[in-house]
């Protein structure tokens, strides 16, 4: 072995996610610099506009939704499934969230919550569709939890464009909920939607850490017939993950509705599209929940600080998905390479 073998060996290994992050800054750097900006303004603007402590507010929440939408998908990714219909899901939250408060009499306090749970039973069932599909009639989940978004974002849509709309409006959307139903502020654009979004990401990482049930879905995760055989009910498990994957993006329709929008806006919901990167998010923690929150956060603090960028700097806020693309494109390299070593 040469002496430059021996010392590439002693040389520390870098983790493979603070690697695909480096990857992609100093590739998206290069993409600025070829296209005639600079980068360190660029990335200066990019921490400031998402860390400063003027606007770390709008940073935590836009991070309310994201980490919501990154548990969505790392809950099923953790036991190997993969939920594609994360849309549909917090489409049906949404309109739920805001349909109860405007024909359910009550106190308001007592209507967040009856909202807030109503939603989330609402989508979880939907969820549950999906995973019913393939325990049932062998339908990959993959497939039909994607295609269940479709008709679900289409009825919601009808409902509010049409019997349900505010018709003091043009636009199809619900009545505006009452004062009293909506999610109390905390500071600016904060509301307790962080407060109830945090309780969540806990009590996620504690079922995951310390209950048998999480124990019997990572061991899913690393092989499924495995834990068929240690007695584990696969078909019943799958149906409650989706449950509880379907019903966090429930709350994340109902949080939004009541705690910024204050009504339920066709399209609005998704526009920002949280589902696909809180499944990049996901990818990026490898279904783990708290590296999964995590990457949700980091992910939330790019893309806030890209609007910061793009209007200091004139760089498109672009840049910030490309360096997300990057980041899971060069992980899933990575972990193809190992793979193929492996079955070498």
């Amino acid at each position: 072995m040469s002496d430059i073998a021996r010392s590439a060996r002693r040389l520390p290994r870098i983790p493979p996610v603070p690697l695909a992050i480096l990857v992609g800054v100093v590739l998206g750097g290069l993409l600025v610099l070829v296209s005639g900006g600079n980068p360190v303004e660029a990335y200066t603007a990019i921490v400031t506009g998402a860390l400063a402590w003027d606007n770390l507010p709008d940073t935590l929440n836009w991070a309310v939704p994201l980490v919501g939408m990154t548990l969505v998908a790392a809950i099923p990714l953790r036991g190997g499934m993969i939920n594609l219909g994360g849309d549909g899901q917090m489409v049906i939250g949404g309109l739920v969230a805001a349909l109860v408060p405007l024909y359910i009499p009550g106190p308001g306090p007592l209507l967040i919550v009856v909202a807030i749970l109503a939603a989330m039973l609402a989508s979880g069932l939907y969820a549950t569709i999906a995973a019913w599909g393939e325990t049932r009639h062998g339908i990959p989940m993959l497939i039909s939890s994607l295609l269940l978004s479709y008709p679900a974002i289409g009825i919601c849509s009808y409902i509010v464009g049409f019997p349900l709309r505010d018709t003091t409006t043009g636009l199809a959307q619900t009545a505006m909920v009452p004062e009293a139903v909506r999610l109390p502020v905390l500071s600016g654009p904060l509301n307790a939607g962080l407060l109830i979004m945090a309780v969540v990401a806990i009590l996620v990482v504690l079922y995951d850490r310390f209950t048998v049930g999480g124990y019997e879905l990572r061991m899913r995760g690393l092989n499924a017939r495995f834990a068929g055989y240690g007695g584990v009910p696969l078909a019943r498990q799958m149906t409650g993950v989706m449950f509880a994957s379907g019903a966090i993006a429930g709350l994340v329709g109902a949080l939004i509705v009541l705690g910024s929008q204050f009504r339920f806006q066709d399209g609005a919901l998704l526009s920002p599209g949280y589902t696909w990167s809180g499944l990049m998010a996901a990818l990026l923690a490898g279904g783990e929940p708290l590296g999964a929150i995590l990457a949700g956060a980091f992910f939330a603090a790019l893309q806030t600080g890209g609007f910061a960028m793009q209007r200091e700097t004139s760089i498109p806020r672009v840049l910030t998905m490309v360096l997300q693309s990057i980041i899971i494109l060069f992980l899933a390299i990575r972990h193809g390479v190992g793979r193929r070593r492996e079955t070498r």
